[in-house]
Parts: C-alpha cells; sequence; structure tokens
C-alpha cells in the first residue's frame, strides 16, 4: 500500500488535482482511499457526486466514541473509500488537531488493515500549512510519497518551495520523500518549462502538466470528477495520464529548497518578473 499526501498553496486546484487522479486510479483497478485534510470537508464531494460527507470529528461530537467504520467511511466513485477529517466549530480549537484524531481513528478502526486490500490512501491536506497537526503526514510518516500541485504564479512557487523545506525537514526521522512536482497550469507565460526548471533545482521532476481546461469547472458543477462526467473528453485522458504517471514512479528523493534569491532569478530567467 501506498501512502500519498498532495500538499500545494490554498486554492491552486490541489483537492480538484486528487480526486480526479484518484478517479483516475480507480479506472485502472486500483483501491484507493482519500482522506480529506482540510477543514472544509470538501476533498470528496466530486467522488462522492457532491454527497456531504459526515466529517470523522462531526461523528466524533454526536455519537461519542463508539463509532464504527461505515460511520466515517463513504464508497465513492468507482470503489474509491471517501473519508472528511473535518475541524472544530468556528472559533474554537485548533483544525490541525482534526487530522491527528481522524488519523488515530482510521488506525483505530482498521482502516489500513490488510482486508481492506488497499493499493494508495491519499491524504489531501489543507493549503500549504506545515505545521501541527498539518504536518501530521509528513511529521510522523503516515505518507511516504508526497506530491505538490504548483502552477508558475509567483506564490504558488514560494509555497512549494516552503513544502520542502517542510519535507527537508522530516525526511529523516520520518523517511518521507518528494515524488514530484504537478503543474496545474494557469496559463502563466513559459510556465511548462518554469516548473520543469524549478523541479530541476529542487532535485525532483515534474511529473505532469495539467492543461487549464474549463470542462474541469463544468465536471465541479455537476459534482463529478472529469472522468466520470466526461469520459471521453481530452482533460479526462490528461488526469488518466497523471493517474499512471503517478502509478509508475519510482523517483523519490529529499528535495533541496532554493533560496528566495535563487527563486526570484528563476522567475525573472522566465519573464515572470519583467
Amino acid at each position: 500500500m501506498r501512502k500519498i499526501a498532495i500538499y500545494g498553496k490554498g486554492g491552486i486546484g490541489k483537492s480538484t488535482t486528487t480526486q480526479n487522479t484518484v478517479a483516475g486510479l480507480a479506472e485502472l483497478g486500483k483501491q484507493v482511499m482519500v482522506v480529506g485534510c482540510d477543514p472544509k470537508a470538501d476533498s470528496t464531494r466530486l467522488l462522492l457526486g457532491g454527497l456531504a460527507q459526515k466529517s470523522v470529528l462531526d461523528t466524533l461530537r454526536e455519537e461519542g466514541e463508539d463509532v464504527e467504520l461505515n460511520d466515517v467511511m463513504k464508497g465513492g466513485f468507482c470503489k474509491t473509500l471517501c473519508v472528511e477529517s473535518g475541524g472544530p466549530e468556528p472559533g474554537v480549537g485548533c483544525a490541525g488537531r482534526g487530522i491527528i484524531t481522524s488519523i488515530n481513528l482510521l488506525e483505530q478502526l482498521g482502516a489500513y488493515e490488510e482486508e481492506q486490500n488497499l493499493d494508495y490512501v491519499f491524504y489531501d491536506v489543507l493549503g500549504d500549512v506545515v505545521c501541527g497537526g498539518f504536518a501530521m503526514p509528513i511529521r510522523e510518516g503516515k505518507a511516504q510519497e508526497i506530491y505538490i500541485v504548483v502552477s508558475g504564479e509567483m506564490m504558488a512557487m514560494y509555497a512549494a518551495n516552503n513544502i520542502c523545506k517542510g519535507i527537508m525537514k522530516f525526511a529523516e526521522a520520518g523517511g518521507v520523500r518528494l515524488g514530484g512536482l504537478i503543474c496545474n497550469s494557469r496559463k502563466v507565460d513559459n510556465e511548462e518549462a518554469m516548473i520543469k526548471a524549478l523541479a530541476e533545482k529542487l532535485g525532483t521532476q515534474m511529473v505532469y502538466f495539467l492543461p487549464r481546461d474549463n470542462m474541469v469547472q463544468k465536471a465541479e458543477i455537476n459534482r463529478k470528477t472529469v472522468i466520470d462526467y466526461a469520459p471521453e473528453h481530452p482533460q479526462a485522458d490528461h488526469y488518466r495520464e497523471l493517474a499512471k504517471r503517478i502509478d509508475e514512479n519510482e523517483m523519490f528523493v529529499i528535495p533541496r529548497p532554493l533560496s528566495i534569491d535563487e527563486l526570484e532569478k528563476l522567475l525573472i530567467e522566465y519573464g515572470i518578473a519583467n
């Protein structure tokens, strides 16, 4: 079983990319569980057809400690398994604690045991937060592979670089490694070449370049992944290829984060700061 965490700047399309990639893996016959690690609890809605998934924390608040796996896990597209950690009541407590509570509960309930026959577990983690509970997939070795969703926008690249600093910090203790960058295009000038260059400087790879396409938004409005909503569309094939690249990936590294000067030099070199 491969345990993967997806990080990236808030608003970069991380949850959408994760769910579409998971749909691609499920089509390949892989058994995949998705654990949403965002208080908004929106990491599985496309796989569930928009159904509101009761989060782990909400379930514990309403039903107490006596819960079963089926109370917090729902079946989604192509037999995917979906869990949402959820968060505290607004203004109360730390959202990161929800991730810790959820992952610990899933372990106690046997979600990762052999009888589940899981090929993959995906953790969809809030934004670029690599502290507290949000760092749990990295810090405590819950995930072995990290993929960073990025674009050619300056702040997305800054965030990716900061996430690499977190991976580097926890790599020796937890054994976590960076699997690569996924470029979710924003149609920035020289975007593909720039992200490839960033990946090379970080000591990793650009796993895939996802072109921008309005079909992604159309599928989301219809509460589905692109593979489910428009299986014959070219964008669906892009997600299938991304899933295949991840499935076949064998390049896992401890990244080499850039200094701010190096990062800005890269931006200038590719014309973004001109």
